[in-house]
C-alpha cells in the first residue's frame, strides 16, 4: 500500500481511503496505492469495500502535471476495471465534487452513495481531452445519451439529486460518507450489473450529427467538444471493451495536440495568476463592507458582485433620483437571477438586506473599502475621492476603477498612499471574470493581497498590473485597434478583418466589438493622447470621422455598419466603405488586398509585441499575466492559450516575419520588444 491510499477492514467490511490533498488526484501512487486495496480485499475475503475519500472533497479529476510525460503504471483504466471485475462489490461515498478519473471511479464501483449537494462531472474537454479511463464509454450506459452530452462536451457540471433521478446513484446522504456507506453495506441490495455490460439507450439517427453542427458553431474551433461526441457515439456502436480502448488511443493522442497544451497552461495559469511575487509574504485584511460611488452599469455590477461575495455594500451616488436609479439597477441584477435560477427568493431577500444607498459621502465611514465607479474623468475622480478620504479611516482602503487614467495622479494628495489601489473591472462587471489590479507607487504588499482575496471572493481572475495607459488589457487593445485601422487605410474592409478574426476563434472582430460597446469611449482616449502622440507615428481618421458624424455603434443605429431595428446584425453600410476610400485616395494610398491569415497574423504580431514590451517593462509581472488578461477580459480564444502561450506554438519566426510586414506597412509607428528583434 501507499501512503496516499490506506485500507482498514471494520467487521467484515474494508474501508479504503485515498488521501491525497488537496483534491485527492489519481496520480500513479494513487493508482498504485488502490490496485493494492482490491488484491488486499479479495485475498481478506470482505464482503463489501467502502472507497471514501479524506479533505473537502472526493477525487477532483486525475493529475494533470503528469501529461506530456510517458505513462506511469498501472494505468488508470486497468485499475477502474479491475475494480468493476472484482468478486467484492465496491461502494463508492461521495462528497464535494466529483470530476474526471473521480466519476469514472465511481462509475466503476457497483455502488454509488453521495452526499447532499456532491457535484459531478466529466471535464476533459476543458483541457482539450477526452476522458481516458471509460467515462465516455460508462457514463451513456449509465445515465443514457442525451443526459450526458451536455457533461463532455461542455464540462458542466450535475448535482447529486439530478444524478439520482437520472439512475446514477444508488443513494443520497446527509452526514458523514463513510457513516452513510458502512449503513448500505451492511444491508447490501442485490449487486446490479457491471456499468460496461449495460446497454446503451438509443437515441434519434440524426442526434449525433445535429449535435456536432450545434457544438462546433459554439466551440468557435476548439476541438476536444467534437471528439467527445465521436466518443459518445463509440458507445452506442460499440461493446465497452472495443470503446474503452478506442477511448483511450484517442485521450492519449490529444493529450500531444496544441490546443490541449494551450488549455492546460491556461489551467495552470489562473492557479499562478493570483500568486505574483509582489504579495508573497503578505495577508490579506478581513473585508465585510465596502461603498461603492457611482450606480451606473459598472457600478451596480461590482455592486452585485460584492453582495454575491457575501459583502455588505453602501452605494454612493449624487442626488436622490440617482441613487434610486442605482438601487434599482441592483435589484434588478438580483431579480434576474432569481428568474433564471441562480438564487433562491431567500437569498435574493438576503442580497437586498445587505444593500443601502446614500447621497451623503459620510455612509461610507466605517467601511472597509471603497471603490469608485463614476465618468472617466480626473477631476471627478479625484473630487471622488477627496470625499471618501474625508469620512473614512486613514488606513480603509480606496481603490478606482479607472480604465486608462493615472491612478497616482486620481490620488495625488491623499492621506496614506499605502492604501490606494486600482481595481480594473470588466464590463458588465458581475459577469466579466477579469479583474486587473494595479499596484501604484507606494500601494502596501497587504493591500494588494487584500485585492486578491477580494477578487477570489467575487469568483475573478485577478491580474497584477503595473501603471501605463490602459494598463495590460486595454494597452494591447489599443494597438490591436490601430493595427486594424492600418489594415483598412491599405485595402482590407471592415468586415475582412472581423470574419478574419473570428475564424481565429474570437467571439468578434475588433469593429463588431466596438459597435457593441461604443465608438465614443475609444474616441474620448485617443483625444486625450492627442498631444503626446509621436508626430511620426501613422494615424488613421476613419474612426473619428465616425463619431463625429454621431455614427457611434449599435444603440445609435450605426457605426462601422449600420443595424436595423428588428435585429443587431451587423450589415455593410456604404458610407463607411465610401469613407474609407476617400481618405485613402487622399493620402494617396494603393489599395492591396489581405488574405484572412495575413490579417490575423499581422494583428496577432502586434498584440504578442505589445504584451512582450508589457512585460519587460515590468507592467506585467509575467507572461502568463497578459494570456490571463487577454483570455479573461478579451475573449481571446483559450484553447490557443492566450498570445504569449500562442508564440510558443507557432515560433517566434513567424512572429517576427509578420511584425516586419506590420513595420513596413506603418514605419516609424511601432516599438519593437525585444522578443521580436
Amino acid at each position: 500500500m501507499t501512503f496516499l491510499v490506506s485500507v482498514r477492514i471494520q467487521d467484515d467490511i474494508a474501508v479504503v481511503t485515498i488521501d491525497n490533498p488537496p483534491v485527492n488526484a489519481t496520480g500513479a501512487k494513487v493508482r498504485s496505492g488502490l490496485s493494492e486495496a482490491v488484491q488486499l480485499c479479495e485475498q481478506e475475503e470482505v464482503r463489501a469495500a467502502v472507497i471514501v475519500c479524506a479533505g473537502r472533497t472526493f477525487v477532483a479529476g486525475g493529475d494533470i502535471s503528469e501529461f506530456g510525460k510517458p505513462p506511469v503504471e498501472p494505468h488508470l483504466p486497468d485499475v477502474y476495471q479491475i475494480i468493476e471485475d472484482s468478486p467484492i462489490p465496491w461502494i463508492a461515498a461521495m462528497h464535494g465534487t466529483v470530476l474526471g478519473g473521480g466519476f469514472e471511479l465511481a462509475m466503476a464501483c457497483a455502488f454509488r452513495l453521495a452526499r447532499t449537494g456532491t457535484r459531478f462531472g466529466l471535464p476533459e474537454v476543458n483541457v482539450g481531452l477526452i476522458p481516458g479511463a471509460g467515462g465516455s464509454q460508462r457514463l451513456p450506459r449509465l445515465i443514457g445519451v442525451e443526459a450526458s452530452l451536455p457533461l463532455v462536451t461542455t464540462g458542466a457540471m450535475i448535482g447529486a439529486s439530478e444524478l439520482l433521478e437520472l439512475g446514477g446513484l444508488d443513494g443520497v446522504f446527509d452526514g458523514d460518507p463513510l457513516e452513510a456507506a458502512l449503513v448500505f453495506a451492511r444491508s447490501l441490495p442485490p449487486r446490479p450489473a457491471p456499468v460496461s455490460l449495460r446497454d446503451v439507450a438509443p437515441v434519434a439517427d440524426s442526434f449525433f450529427d445535429e449535435a456536432r453542427t450545434k457544438t462546433t458553431a459554439k466551440a468557435r474551433g476548439q476541438e476536444s467538444p467534437v471528439h467527445n461526441i465521436d466518443a459518445l457515439e463509440w458507445a452506442t456502436a460499440l461493446p465497452f471493451s472495443e470503446g474503452q480502448l478506442k477511448e483511450r488511443a484517442l485521450h492519449m493522442e490529444l493529450r500531444e495536440t496544441p490546443q490541449s497544451r494551450a488549455l492546460r497552461h491556461a489551467f495552470f495559469a489562473e492557479r499562478q495568476v493570483s500568486k505574483p511575487a509582489a504579495i508573497a509574504a503578505a495577508a490579506p485584511r478581513r473585508i465585510t463592507r465596502i461603498a461603492v460611488v457611482g450606480g451606473g452599469l459598472m457600478g451596480a455590477g461590482i455592486a452585485f458582485a460584492a453582495l454575491q461575495a457575501g459583502l455588505k455594500v453602501t452605494l454612493i451616488e449624487r442626488d436622490q433620483e440617482a441613487a434610486q436609479e442605482g438601487r434599482t439597477r441592483i435589484t434588478g441584477l438580483i431579480e434576474g437571477g432569481v428568474r433564471r435560477g441562480k438564487l433562491s427568493p431567500e437569498k435574493a431577500a438576503e442580497l437586498e438586506a445587505k444593500l443601502n444607498d446614500s447621497t451623503d459621502y459620510s455612509a461610507a465611514a466605517g467601511a472597509d473599502l471603497a471603490i469608485e465607479a463614476v465618468f472617466e474623468d480626473m477631476g471627478v475622480k479625484q473630487a471622488v475621492f477627496r470625499s471618501l478620504a474625508a469620512v473614512m479611516d486613514e488606513d480603509a482602503i480606496l481603490a478606482t476603477n479607472t480604465s486608462y487614467l493615472d491612478p497616482t495622479e486620481i490620488m495625488q494628495g491623499i492621506t496614506n498612499p499605502t492604501r490606494c489601489i486600482g481595481l480594473h473591472f470588466f464590463s458588465p462587471a458581475h459577469i466579466m471574470k477579469l479583474l486587473e489590479i494595479i499596484r501604484l507607487p507606494g500601494t502596501s504588499a497587504e493591500v494588494i493581497a487584500t485585492g486578491f482575496d477580494l477578487g477570489k471572493r467575487m469568483r475573478k481572475v485577478s491580474v497584477l498590473s503595473g501603471i501605463c495607459d490602459g494598463f495590460i488589457g486595454n494597452r494591447i487593445l489599443a494597438a490591436y485597434r490601430r493595427q486594424a485601422d492600418y489594415l483598412l487605410m491599405d485595402g482590407a474592409t471592415p468586415a475582412e478583418v472581423d470574419a478574419a478574426m473570428r475564424g481565429f476563434g474570437m467571439p468578434m472582430g475588433p469593429y463588431e466589438l466596438q459597435d457593441l460597446t461604443g465608438l465614443q469611449i475609444a474616441w474620448a482616449n485617443r483625444k486625450r493622447l492627442a498631444a503626446s502622440r509621436d508626430p511620426k507615428e501613422r494615424y488613421v481618421e476613419i474612426g473619428d470621422r465616425l463619431c463625429e458624424g454621431g455614427r457611434l455603434g449599435q444603440r445609435s443605429g450605426k457605426g462601422w455598419y449600420r443595424y436595423e431595428e428588428s435585429n443587431r446584425k451587423p450589415l455593410t453600410d456604404n458610407f463607411v466603405s465610401d469613407l474609407i476610400v476617400k481618405l485613402q485616395d487622399e493620402a494617396g494610398i494603393t489599395r492591396q488586398s489581405f488574405s484572412a491569415g495575413e490579417i490575423t497574423d499581422r494583428i496577432l504580431a502586434v498584440i504578442i509585441n505589445e504584451g512582450a514590451l508589457i512585460v519587460e517593462e515590468g507592467i506585467a509581472e509575467r507572461a502568463l499575466d497578459v494570456d490571463m488578461v487577454m483570455i479573461h477580459g478579451y475573449g481571446f480564444p483559450r484553447w490557443r492559450g492566450g498570445p504569449m502561450n500562442y508564440t510558443n506554438e507557432i515560433g517566434l519566426d513567424r512572429v517576427k516575419a509578420a511584425m516586419d510586414a506590420v513595420q513596413a506597412q506603418s514605419p516609424d509607428s511601432w516599438q519593437r520588444s525585444q522578443l521580436l528583434t
